[in-house]
């Protein structure tokens, strides 16, 4: 199948967040989550770190899935999930059974995002296994998404390479969803992406439009050697910080305020209105990228995640479809 037909045969466009579980509360934390679920996004997702990643590492955050579960109770449409987990963290044979309840306090909303893990720094501290480097880290991650594709889909699971060694694992009760989807973030060419071919529901990336339409051209290639339909692999793309304005001085106001309530900040967001920030996404859509969320950093702004879903989903869907 082709990008184009791809394209055109890939279900409507669907919006997430990712509210910073750093330097934050939890009733602010709780309270975004929330209302990204009142406002009609998709998806609610959220970093998996024990220590910060933007600015300042020595500040607050979260733990993921106890922030994903925290939301759960108080959302109802949105699905949730970490983007993404790090697979070093936990045994995945326990990773799946926590994302299986989460399935089930959610009410069928649970997604299995996982990766390989990069942050050097938070695993030493907290004396996880690091591995010698990210070649040996993918290779666990491609051991663990099969033992965990196993247990989310059949009745047992074994785990089939050297590193993990679960054996005839039961995954008892199963997921509510028929499908509980795994998602896979990298953009690794010989390793990354030919796990995300041979195991993953969807693959998240980010980037320029080149760099995004060159990965995803490896991973079709990828595909097409195991065998697998590309077409069954959802596309999603992070965009990083947004933050919607239509006075161009206004936003800097507000980038200044987020850059100052984490210390150290320094990359470069999409700053523009409505109309700018969709006309940018055009090009992505027509790749077929059609799942789309962004970076809510605290203090959480609230007009850009209204308008987010409320002006650029509506606008984008316009444009693409004149843009085909």
């Amino acid at each position: 199948m082709t990008v184009a037909s791809r394209t055109e045969t890939t279900s409507e466009l669907k919006m997430g967040v990712l509210p910073w579980g750093q330097y934050t509360d939890w009733p602010s934390l709780q309270r975004a989550g929330q209302r990204a679920d009142e406002l009609g996004y998709d998806s609610l997702w959220t970093w998996d770190h024990l220590y910060p990643i933007q600015g300042d590492w020595r500040g607050p955050i979260f733990e993921g899935y106890l922030t994903l579960t925290g939301w759960a109770g108080v959302t109802n449409h949105v699905t949730v999930g970490l983007m993404v987990g790090a697979n070093t963290f936990r045994n995945p044979a326990l990773t799946t059974k926590m994302v299986t309840t989460l399935d089930h306090i959610s009410g069928g909303r649970a997604i299995l995002g996982i990766g390989g893990a990069w942050f050097g720094r938070e695993h030493e501290a907290y004396g996880i296994e690091f591995g010698s480097g990210f070649g040996e880290r993918l290779d666990w991650l491609d051991e663990a998404v099969d033992l965990m594709r196993q247990m989310l889909h059949q009745e047992e699971g074994t785990a089939r390479g050297v590193y993990y060694h679960a054996k005839r694992v039961r995954n008892n009760p199963p997921p509510l969803q028929d499908h509980l989807p795994i998602l896979i973030g990298g953009d690794g060419e010989k390793k990354t992406l030919h796990t995300v071919a041979k195991f993953a529901d969807a693959w998240n990336t980010g980037g320029s439009v080149e760099f995004v339409r060159h990965k995803d051209e490896v991973l079709r290639r990828w595909c097409q050697e195991v065998g697998r339909d590309e077409a069954e692999i959802e596309r999603t793309l992070g965009l990083g910080l947004v933050l919607l304005r239509d006075d161009p001085a206004e936003a800097r106001r507000v980038e200044a305020a987020i850059r100052k309530h984490h210390p150290g900040y320094d990359e470069d967001g999409r700053v523009g209105t409505p109309e700018q920030i969709a006309e940018s996404l055009v090009p992505y859509v027509k790749l077929g990228f059609r799942h789309i969320f962004f970076d809510l950093p605290a203090p959480f702004d609230q007009e850009t995640l209204e308008r987010f879903v409320g002006e650029v989903k509506p606008m984008l869907a316009e444009k693409a479809l004149a843009a085909r």
